[in-house]
């Protein structure tokens, strides 16, 4: 195999689409270092898993010696990406932005090299487009051609509003790849047509087209919709290391190989024998260990995987109330607490239509006594240790 086709082995690897991977070949067969980009809006202050499954293929093109770009949408941010979304999203102040934008910083080189990461704010250039340069920049494409995006088009047949700066997003993250002159721009699936419009950017002003790589959107702790913060649905690169083991030993088996495949940076090969181990009979949950320690290793070392590890044995295997959890206080009205809403306020469920669902598949235990009650109301001060799920507690005090 020739140097480049081990190159484009390991790029496709978790690779959903490469738009046209022909060019992306003749980029790698001319041996020189390309500019990868990857840009990311700032729109929380923690990254979590799903973020790294781009973050990761970054790291694969920085090991082939290619330079990477990390762009930080301190601009874009300020729009609001419209993508996926089915109404306009509020965007962040500038305050907002910047502090997110330090956090990512200090967290994307948990994954990639410092050495060889070079990060930029596209309010570099953004801001020195200026309103001239912005019409400018807005002549260069049509409404219709906008209402071919996806969402754009379902929000418009729908009778959803569309305010007219959700169209700039699109031409804002192509412009960033003519600024940057980029090779190559990673992005998720959703980002398909935001991807496209830097090519045809590039093409107007001259340049080379960028290549397109796309990845898979990581699904979430329940297996359905993508992992996100809002949905409390994910694991987040700072969480404590007993946490991280927790949330990946409460993930399905099925989707424990998905987890591998796109997240792990174990060896194809080496991934293929866990699966013949688990079909010649291991228990997943073994191979679910591996994984959930692999994470922790990568976020924090590997003392902190194994002694997370120690901590789920006494903690799960031997029903162990564990000695260190969240603690929360809250103040009784006169008509007391109800249980759905102490679950949600102590971050226990993301909704108290969710606390319901937990109750009712016998998932609550207050002190270790099971909750039947979805109507159950807290009236009594004292302190008690409420559980949802295997994984989830927190000491609450009610006064």
């Amino acid at each position: 195999m020739s140097d480049w086709q081990a190159a484009l082995a390991e790029i496709k690897r978790g690779t959903d689409e490469i738009l046209p991977e022909d060019e992306l070949i003749e980029k790698l067969k001319s041996g020189k270092p390309l500019t990868v980009k990857a840009g990311f809006d700032p729109t929380a202050p923690d990254l979590h898993l799903g973020h790294t499954v781009l973050i990761n293929k970054l790291r694969a093109f920085q090991q082939l010696g290619h330079k990477v770009v990390f762009l930080i949408g301190d601009f874009t941010g300020l729009i609001g990406d419209p993508t996926g979304k089915n109404v306009t999203r509020k965007p962040l102040s500038k305050e907002q932005v910047l502090e997110n934008a330090k956090t990512y910083q200090e967290q994307v080189f948990k994954i990639l090299d410092p050495a060889k990461t070079e990060i930029r704010f596209n309010s570099e250039w953004m801001d020195k487009l200026g309103a001239d340069g912005m019409i400018k920049l807005a002549a260069s494409q049509t409404v219709a051609r906008m209402l071919e995006r996806d969402d754009f088009k379902k929000r418009y047949t729908s009778g959803q509003p569309i305010a007219i700066h959700e169209f700039l997003y699109p031409l804002v993250q192509g412009w960033d790849s003519v600024a940057l002159d980029a090779d190559v721009e990673l992005g998720g699936t959703d980002q398909r047509f935001n991807l496209l419009m830097g090519r045809e950017l590039q093409k107007e002003q001259g340049q080379s087209p960028q290549a397109i790589l796309m990845v898979p959107l990581l699904e979430g702790l329940d297996g359905v919709q993508k992992m996100s913060k809002s949905l409390n649905n994910y694991i987040g690169i700072t969480d404590t290391p007993n946490e991280m083991f927790g949330k990946v030993m409460s993930i399905s088996d099925d989707l424990m190989w998905r987890y591998y495949d796109l997240v792990s940076f174990l060896p194809l090969d080496d991934i293929a024998a866990l699966k013949a181990r688990v079909e010649a009979g291991e228990n997943p949950r073994d191979i679910k260990i591996l994984l959930a320690k692999e994470i922790i290793a990568r976020f924090h070392d590997d003392d902190a995987a194994e002694r997370a590890h120690q901590d789920f044995i006494q903690r799960f295997q031997k029903n162990a109330i564990p000695d260190e959890m969240p603690e929360h206080a809250f103040s009784l009205d006169g008509e007391g607490m109800t249980i759905g809403h102490l679950l949600k306020s102590a971050g226990l469920v993301a909704s108290t239509s969710d606390a319901m669902r937990m109750i009712k598949q016998g998932a609550v235990k207050i002190d270790g006594e099971k909750v039947t009650d979805t109507r159950l109301t807290l009236t009594e001060p004292g302190e008690n240790v409420y559980q949802v799920g295997k994984r989830k507690f927190a000491r609450v005090t009610l006064k």
